[in-house]
């Protein structure tokens, strides 16, 4: 097993440094490029929630850990912001708690697209927890 971990400010500058050395994390898998590809959205989506929703100072931190076992690549992304208080209703296409951004509503439904699971633990006050599993052992097509 391999891990590592990375905290971070929940600043918008953040965003694309997670994106990349989560990159060079998984890129030990032998990921394809659209495989690396769908793990560095979803990570964005994850990261950019806690940026946006978590915290409404700038002051706040976000918590990276991923774990490599076998041709699994688990990451966990963690704030200690606001919390959500509806989990399902936060998961509904388009919803969002901040229409003025004019953000699209979709980074959950990114995230379970693009990754194999998708788990969400949050309570309001103490934070929001994202864990997400890509599987990289997926059989390909081959020219038979």
């Amino acid at each position: 097993m391999n891990y590592m971990t990375l905290e971070v400010p929940a600043r918008s500058e953040n965003e694309s440094f997670v994106r990349v050395v989560i990159a060079a994390f998984a890129a030990r898998l032998d990921p394809t490029l659209e495989e690396i590809n769908e793990v560095k959205t979803a990570v964005s989506e994850a990261v950019t929630n806690s940026i946006l929703h978590a915290y409404d100072d700038d002051q706040g931190l976000i918590k990276i850990n991923a774990v490599v076992e076998e041709k699994k690549l688990w990451i966990e992304i963690r704030d200690t912001g606001k919390g959500i208080e509806d989990i399902a209703k936060a998961r509904e296409p388009l919803y969002t708690d901040k229409p003025e951004l004019e953000r699209s509503g979709m980074g959950f439904t990114i995230m379970e697209n693009f990754m194999d699971e998708v788990m969400i633990e949050s309570s309001p006050g103490k934070g929001t927890v994202i864990k997400m599993l890509k599987v990289f052992d997926k059989v390909t097509e081959s020219n038979h």
